[in-house]
């Protein structure tokens, strides 16, 4: 996976935006408005997803190429290098695990949240938690 086919597949989800709040070279991935993914065209090399805070410190164990986000609440997201150990279809996983939180979790009113995860389900898009 690359920045290109990063953008692509966050794009690829449903109701997703693509957003530059910070400056020209922060490309923000928002869905209802709530940010999931982050990628600088500064550092092209990696990304920023929300995690759950197990699962982010069990994949910071488990692989070299997921760290901490600098900058970020550390609790609940990871910057995961585009190179290493997981392949695109796990990198993948990440980015559907941080929109599937963000819809779950930080969607309101409660009215949209439900309306977007039904059609989150209609698309078929599921959260790979158990993947890892």
């Amino acid at each position: 996976m690359d920045i290109i086919s990063f953008r692509e597949y966050c794009l690829s989800l449903p109701l997703v935006e693509e957003t530059t709040p910070f400056d020209d070279v922060n490309l923000v991935y928002k869905v209802e408005g709530k940010m999931f993914a982050l990628v600088s065209l500064d550092r092209p090399t990696l990304f920023f997803v929300r995690c759950d805070p197990d699962r982010a410190v069990s994949l910071r164990d488990r692989y070299s190429q997921v760290e901490p986000a600098f900058h970020f609440n550390k609790r609940h997201w990871n910057q995961i290098h585009f190179e290493g150990e997981l392949s695109e279809r796990e990198l993948e996983a990440e980015i559907r695990h941080s929109y599937m939180l963000v819809a779950k979790l930080n969607v309101v009113p409660k009215l949209r949240r439900e309306a977007l995860l039904e059609l989150i389900d209609s698309v078929g898009i599921k959260d790979d938690a158990e993947l890892f």
